[in-house]
C-alpha cells in the first residue's frame, strides 16, 4: 500500500551520454542534481541512472545515488524503474527505491522500500516525489 510522502526534490540532469546500441537497443546513462526535502530535512541528491528503449517504446532503468544533508549525513539509494514518453518528449519514470545509511536521524529508511515518481523535462529539467510502500 502506497503510505506517507517522504520527500519531494527538484533537479537538472547534469549529463547523458550513450553506453550502447547493441542490437538496436540504445543504452543510455544520465547523471542529476537536485535538492528538496526527505523526512522534513533539506538534501541535496546526486544520482546516475542507466535506462535501456525497449521494443515496445517504454524504458527500463537503474541508478544510484547519494542524499546529504547539510550536516553531512548520507543517505545512499539504489533503484529501478519504468519509464514512459509522453507527447511532449519527457519522460515518466516509477519505481522503487532502496536506501541505506548510518545515520540515526534516518534509520528507519533501512526498512522500507520507497516508490518514485521521476518527471524528466526534454529539457533536463526533473521533479521527483517518493512515497513509503507499506
Amino acid at each position: 500500500m502506497l503510505g506517507e510522502l517522504l520527500g519531494e526534490e527538484q533537479g537538472d540532469t547534469t549529463g547523458i551520454r550513450v553506453l550502447s546500441t547493441d542490437g538496436g537497443h540504445p543504452v543510455m546513462e544520465a547523471s542529476f542534481q537536485a535538492t528538496g526535502t526527505l523526512l522534513g530535512v533539506g538534501v541535496k541528491d546526486m544520482g546516475t541512472y542507466e535506462s535501456v528503449l525497449r521494443a515496445d517504446g517504454t524504458l527500463w532503468g537503474e541508478g544510484q545515488g547519494v542524499l546529504m544533508t547539510q550536516e553531512g549525513e548520507t543517505i545512499t539509494w539504489h533503484g529501478s524503474g519504468v519509464g514512459r514518453f509522453d507527447d511532449t518528449g519527457a519522460v515518466d519514470w516509477r519505481g522503487a527505491l532502496f536506501f541505506e545509511t548510518v545515520s540515526e536521524k534516518f534509520a528507519r529508511l533501512t526498512g522500507i522500500a520507497g516508490l518514485f515518481e521521476f518527471h524528466v523535462e526534454e529539457s533536463g529539467k526533473a521533479t521527483a516525489k517518493i512515497y513509503e510502500w507499506k
